[in-house]
């Protein structure tokens, strides 16, 4: 039989309903042979070498799995498999071994080298496929490789990846939890990402492996309140319960000048009026000389910001996400704000029982403290006849706790006329003690419930009888000397009444009581002395209690009954009733052997006791956080994270700043164009917020800090200073620009290198004259579109074109960088420029994170070379690799460094101390009035494998003066920041140093023989190749080129096509060989391959290549 002939049969035999699966004729035995065979098909199937077998193949046990049956067998069938080139069945394949890889683990195990291969697909689904599957090999062995391969897709391009990873790490945390410290690193790493795929995620990695670390949030606070609404539903509920502990431990609580009164509210709720006002005048008095103390409460913007930010998900489709919005709101909103709530919670009443259920009993328990917000959805917990018992008493619940002066007869209506007549018994049981809560609550109604309560005593059905006795005991307890004639109406139930409990609750009335109705009594103990042998043991407990409490007030007339019915208990079968007997003859019938506690035998039977407190079951439930398993429970469940106390005084609100790097700004100018036309996608009215949530919806500013308070101030301004400056302003600053444009863009332009002085800027001036006639136009253009085409890329932060060097700088909130300057100090026109330089530190130009240093002269350089005939043997690294490509960042801001500022740049020279290390050369300026001295490193903080050469001390800096200093580091091929302490004679800074991947390499020649071969050897996974359009003024060579150069640190290979530019480099640690082609084709249409070991790098290049090219 054929393969699909085979499949064929098997597939009309499954596919007709009714029919056992196994065989048409179980009594012949083919329930087992079949199953073998069936098996045996999928086995041949898999094992053809047609694609399409395979994928049917595959389809059917993975249908099987869904369908709930064991395909565990086939494992070694379909694990070959893992290596198809065909990506449909690679996918289920994939989907396979993640169910089962935990069950055949020796087997995985096997293959895990192609799970390895899988993770540098090309395809991001099957990368993260392919980790799914290895983190699901629970062997310990393996922990290693597992931690490899969460790192690298932590950095992966694709978010799915990310996200995959992120789902990775507490697997791997629950196999080993020694990796918990690396584990925290990838955390905070993916924590930074600005990804809503990867967000919610994360956060649950977060809670996992390290809730207790709340300074990991700190940074990216802001970022997850304003990405909230865009994260899927799961993400929501789990970053919502997340930033409810991290506001309990950040914000000061909003309702703390009301907490004081709250008690005694609570007190006259469930305690009785008459017996406290004494005691809560006096409370009144102190709660109000606290508040006249306390300070007017303000609320911090960041917690504006999180209830803002929350409040538009009430309205999501997902229960689950708007119950995590009312529980936020519940825990950290002002009083006067929770009612919002309300409307969402109510309306989550209409969907399934379950979600009911879950919902009321979070309503149940803020009905206690705030019950006014319900109240005016009073009708909406009214019960149903369609109800599920157990939403029935949760609404019975719901609508005792709402119950006040104002709506109780319309809640006794309900009850009396509609609940009690149902047929379901354990609902009405609940009714007749909900109706007890409100006797006992509201005093005006005590005695109408207790008069309804006596009439259901003529009840027909016992069980409500029954319910109803016990209820009035409670009640009666509160005022037993004015209801004597229920006492005695109860005493003739005794006869009709056969539950256990209503029997014995009427005899420990008629006992407490006894001097109430003195005739009664003792014909009542008459009677259960003749039946005692016969009752349930709590009546019989009670029938003796009765006898001893008579003996002790009337013996005369019960001395007799009661030996009778101790000399009856002294025999029982239970020992509880024997004890108790025995105990009693002693202690109310003297004798010489009783001791001295007889003669407290009355104090000890007729004490006074209080009455019972009929509380809800849900008054504590609220130090539970709502929402979660353990308040469901009313019990501590395992994984439940308290939730904390509001702290005593504020913490410092400046820990969540986030400083944003100059290259996402724009300039003031550009800012009140695009006011005009953009507004933020979530704009809100409320003017409640601070300066941080003014901003933009993706505003990570620093409202605290005096950088971020600058650059609102003047740079950005605010919307009233611009109605007022008018068009007046708009104007002056247009023929301002015009005039200083050719001053402002020299001084951007120039280099941050010591040995470059006025004499080689004078000489690049000439060179740049001389051949401003050939390449004027280009030049000109290609300098005004690189300006473009930055500022566009700061406005939209979020897009995927961003090179990841720049995004990991924005997620290590370094500094905001203006363009590197040198400040001279000899003529009136650098006096004049001094000032423009002042300016520009709150009105930064629009420049992304990085200034092109001599544009100009680099496009004429690569003319220059270009232009020259060399021959391979002639060509060097140094010569063809422009070194004027520099790009300048900022390390320490003047403002923040209080006057010292310090700038770097990677030289591109090698670091001759190491050859492994970038070099990165430093330049210090001391624009403070007083002198800086012991400008050193302190307190290096490095990934493993990272090494640091420091820079020599530099030991005086004058005020005014400018040091260069170089520094070696070893960034062991990755982009991971170097984090260390800048210390002076005073003060220190943390600063870190981030490389771009371009730096990461360093040039290499080769000829091209040499690049071809070396290119053919790294294909397949190691070649990665991306189509792209070219900028319009980019589609000559020279343009390539010095776009290409300055963004990798790579060298011209010679080629002799004119449509194709290559370029080889090593990594300067490892000295993986790195070759880049861009191949042009018409149109401005062009293709870029990288070749590089390190996959790592090359997806990295290619990302930075792309921006580079495209812009």
């Amino acid at each position: 039989m054929s393969a699909s002939s085979a499949f064929n049969d098997e597939k009309g035999g499954s596919s007709s309903v009714g029919e056992p699966e196994y065989g048409h004729d179980p009594a012949s035995g083919g329930i087992f042979s079949s199953d073998y065979k069936r098996h045996d098909d999928l086995k041949e199937m898999l094992d053809s070498n047609k694609d399409s077998l395979k994928l049917e193949a595959m389809k059917r046990i993975v249908a099987m799995i869904a369908r709930g049956k064991n395909a565990s067998d086939l494992f070694p069938a379909v694990v070959k498999n893992v290596a198809c080139k065909n990506i449909e069945v690679k996918k289920l394949v994939y989907v396979y071994l993640v169910r089962y890889a935990e069950e055949q683990q020796d087997l995985a195990l096997l293959s895990i080298s192609t799970f390895q291969r899988g993770l540098k697909d090309p395809n991001q689904l099957i990368r993260a496929s392919a980790l799914r599957v290895l983190s699901s090999i629970r062997v310990t062995i393996i922990v290693p490789i597992m931690m490899l391969a969460i790192k690298e897709a932590a950095s992966d391009m694709s978010p799915y990846v990310r996200k995959t990873a992120a789902h990775a790490i507490p697997k791997l945390y629950s196999l080993d939890p020694e990796q918990k410290d690396q584990l925290i690193e990838v955390i905070e790493k993916l924590l930074a990402d600005k990804t809503t795929l990867v967000a919610g995620s994360v956060v649950m990695a977060f809670e996992e492996v390290c809730p207790e670390r709340i300074d990991l949030i700190h940074k990216n606070y802001r970022k997850l309140c304003n990405l909230l609404i865009d994260v899927e539903e799961w993400g929501q509920v789990v970053i919502i319960n997340m930033l409810t502990r991290y506001a309990r431990t950040q914000f000061l609580n909003p309702n703390m000048n009301e907490s004081l009164l709250e008690e005694g509210n609570d007190k006259t709720f469930y305690g009785s009026d008459e017996d406290e006002d004494e005691e809560e005048e006096e409370k009144d008095k102190k709660a109000e000389a606290t508040m006249a103390k306390r300070k007017p409460y303000v609320m911090d913007p960041d917690h504006r910001l999180l209830l803002r930010n929350t409040k538009p998900l009430l309205q999501s489709r997902n229960a689950a996400v708007v119950m995590a919005v009312a529980q936020l709101y519940f825990h950290l909103a002002p009083k006067v704000e929770v009612g919002v709530i309300a409307k969402a919670l109510v309306r989550l009443l209409r969907s399934h029982s379950e979600v009911q259920y879950v919902v009321l009993q979070n309503v149940a328990t803020m009905t206690i403290k705030r019950r006014g917000m319900f109240e005016p959805y009073l009708k909406s917990f009214y019960i149903r006849s369609t109800d599920p018992t157990q939403i029935k008493v949760l609404k019975l619940e719901v609508l005792t706790n709402l119950a006040n002066e104002t709506n109780i007869s319309t809640i006794l209506r309900e009850f009396q006329q509609t609940y009690i007549k149902s047929m379901d018994k354990d609902f009405v049981a609940a009714t007749i003690q909900a109706i007890g809560r409100c006797a006992t609550n509201i005093g005006e109604v005590r005695d109408t419930c207790l008069n309804g309560l006596v009439q259901l005593l003529s009840n027909r059905d016992e069980l409500v009888v029954a319910e109803s006795v016990v209820v009035i005991k409670k009640l009666l307890q509160m005022q037993p000397e004015k209801h004597s004639d229920i006492i005695k109406h109860m005493a003739k139930l005794t006869d009709n009444i056969q539950v256990p409990m209503a029997r014995a609750s009427i005899l420990w009335l008629i006992g407490e009581y006894c001097e109430h109705v003195p005739k009664i009594a003792p014909d009542v103990l008459r009677k259960m002395a003749k039946s005692f042998t016969n009752e349930e043991d709590i009546v019989k407990l009670q029938i003796i209690n009765l006898a001893a409490k008579l003996y002790l007030t009337n013996s005369k007339q019960t001395k007799l009954l009661t030996q009778y019915v101790l000399n009856l208990a002294k025999y029982d079968q239970n020992y509880d009733i024997r004890d108790r007997a025995r105990f009693i003859r002693q202690l109310i019938v003297p004798t010489e052997k009783s001791g001295a506690l007889s003669k407290y035998a009355k104090k000890l039977f007729l004490a006074l006791k209080p009455a019972p407190v009929l509380e809800s079951p849900f008054k504590d439930r609220d130090h539970f956080q709502l929402g979660s398993l353990s308040h469901l429970l009313n019990a501590k469940a395992g994984g439940y994270q308290e939730l904390p106390d509001w702290p005593e005084a504020a913490p410092d609100p400046s820990v969540r700043n986030v400083e944003v790097p100059e290259w996402t700004k724009c300039s003031s100018r550009e800012k009140r164009k695009e006011k005009k036309v953009e507004k933020p996608f979530y704009s809100d009215s409320e003017g409640e917020s601070g300066p941080t949530e003014s901003a933009d919806s993706e505003s990570d500013s620093a409202s605290g800090s005096e950088i971020g308070s600058g650059i609102e101030e003047s740079g950005s301004g605010s919307e009233s200073e611009e109605s007022e400056e008018g068009s007046e302003s708009e104007e002056e600053e247009e023929e301002e620009e015009e005039k200083d444009k050719k001053k402002t863009k020299k001084e951007l332009k120039k280099p941050v290198q010591e040995s470059e002085s006025e004499q080689s800027s004078e000489e690049e001036e000439r060179k740049h004259k001389r051949k401003s006639k050939q390449r004027k136009s280009d030049s000109e253009s290609e300098s005004d579109e690189d300006e473009e085409s930055e500022s566009e890329s700061s406005q939209s932060e979020s897009e995927d074109s961003e090179s990841e060097a720049e995004v990991k700088k924005k997620k290590k909130a370094a500094e905001s960088k203006p363009p590197s300057k040198p400040v001279k100090k000899e003529s009136k026109k650098e006096k004049k420029e001094m000032s423009l330089l002042d300016l520009d530190d709150f009105e930064p130009a629009p420049s992304p994170q990085v200034t092109p240093v001599n544009t100009f002269l680099s496009s004429s350089l690569v003319t220059d070379l270009e232009g020259l005939s060399l021959s391979d043997a002639v060509l060097s690294p140094a010569t063809i690799s422009p070194s004027s490509a520099l790009k300048s960042y900022e390390l320490l801001h003047r403002i923040r460094g209080e006057g010292l500022s310090v700038e770097y740049c990677f030289s591109r020279q090698p670091f001759s101390p190491d050859g492994n290390m970038v070099a990165v050369q430093m330049q210090f300026t001391n624009n403070a009035t007083s002198e800086t001295k012991n400008l050193h490193m302190e307190d290096v903080k490095l990934q493993s494998g990272m090494r640091v050469k420091e820079f020599p001390e530099i030991e005086l800096l004058p005020a005014g003066e400018t040091a260069t200093a170089v520094m070696g580091i070893d960034f062991c091929d990755s982009t991971q920041a170097a984090n260390f302490q800048l210390c002076s004679h005073i003060r220190k800074f943390f600063v870190s140093i981030q490389p771009p991947v371009g730096e990461l390499m360093r040039p290499v020649f080769l000829t091209e023989n040499e690049f071809k071969k070396e290119q053919g050897q790294l294909m397949g996974m190691n070649e990665i190749t991306e189509k792209l359009t070219l900028d319009a003024k980019c589609r000559n060579e020279h343009a390539i080129v010095q776009r290409v150069t300055t963004a990798a640190n790579l060298s011209r290979v010679p080629c002799g096509s004119d449509r194709e530019c290559r370029f080889a480099g090593r990594t300067v640690t490892s000295g993986s060989l790195v070759l880049a082609t861009v191949a042009t084709k018409e149109e401005g249409d062009a293709q870029l391959t990288v070749n590089c070991e390190k996959m790592v790098i090359g997806t990295m290049l290619v990302k930075d290549i792309l921006l580079a090219l495209t812009q």
